[in-house]
């Protein structure tokens, strides 16, 4: 015979805020925990310090505009200079967001209700592009806002600055939707940080050499599209073709037309498809 007992715990009822409050709460906090906010020192460490030295170009460029009234660094090839700098920023963070829920299965407490895995996704992918975004997009600022106080002779590179904040918005997209779909491969951070920085210095190293064995043999076209399979040169790219910036390929140039555009897109859309996957079949365990 079986017996009901009251062990005192009370039925909630007061508001429910819903599926939206919960996907931004879960984003605020992933952002918090890409600077270490929250936790100990030493995970502070490495995020800011690479935040500074990010900033550092910046804040050179804006002595150098008053010294010599002439700008070292151009808005919109900051990011290409850095690329090194956000790269160790992405594989040193994303692992931070993906693999603490991995490695101790939490994952079905926060799909239990109202959390779907879109919105989970969605929310570690929003919280790695303003981190990596905010990397990019206060040194451009900084040396916008130098520019403007320096008063430089001439017009202030306006456009430029723009077009450069809202491509620096397209590259934090697209690094943070396959940084993190590298990182969620494996609950270990350390192989995580391995993974994301492995495929970068990959891409970074052989490109050169793809173009260089491709225009040796006269596929000109062919080796132009070489540079986009680093991120970086791809947004430089979608960035030369919008705005009619100057490209900064190491050499030679990119695409014509708009079909850089659409593999910057498709590349998103390929990270994002594989980062769903990979929670869909965590979230089966």
């Amino acid at each position: 015979m079986s017996e009901i007992y009251d062990i005192g715990y009370r039925h909630y009822d007061g508001p429910r805020l819903g599926r939206g409050y919960a996907t931004r709460a879960l984003a605020v906090h992933s952002l918090r925990g890409v600077f270490g906010l929250g936790r100990p020192a030493r995970s502070k460490l490495t995020p800011f310090s690479l935040a500074a030295i990010m900033l550092l170009p910046a804040i050179v460029n804006v002595a150098t505009m008053a010294l010599i009234q002439q700008r070292v660094i151009q808005y919109s090839g900051y990011a290409v200079i850095m690329q090194a700098v956000v790269a160790i920023f992405l594989a040193s963070q994303a692992p931070t967001l993906v693999a603490p829920d991995l490695r101790h299965r939490v994952l079905p407490l926060y799909l239990s209700r109202p959390v779907t895995i879109a919105s989970y996704v969605g929310a570690k992918v929003a919280a790695m592009t303003v981190a990596v975004f905010a990397l990019v997009a206060v040194p451009l600022t900084v040396m916008y806002l130098g520019e403007l106080v320096v008063d430089m002779p001439g017009p202030p590179a306006t456009g430029e600055f723009f077009g450069s904040v809202v491509m620096a918005l397209a590259l934090a997209l697209l690094l943070s939707a396959f940084g993190l779909a590298l990182a969620s491969f494996t609950p270990r951070r350390g192989l995580g940080v391995a993974s994301v920085i492995t495929v970068y210095l990959l891409s970074f190293a052989s490109i050169p050499l793809v173009y260089g064995a491709l225009e040796s043999t006269g596929h000109d076209e062919a080796a132009s599209w070489a540079w986009l399979l680093n991120p970086f040169w791809l947004v430089d790219s979608v960035q030369s073709w919008l705005f009619g910036t100057p490209p900064h390929s190491i050499e030679g140039g990119y695409p014509s037309g708009p079909a850089s555009a659409v593999f910057l897109v498709a590349l998103v859309g390929i990270g994002l498809g594989a980062l769903m996957l990979r929670y869909r079949k965590a979230a089966a365990r």
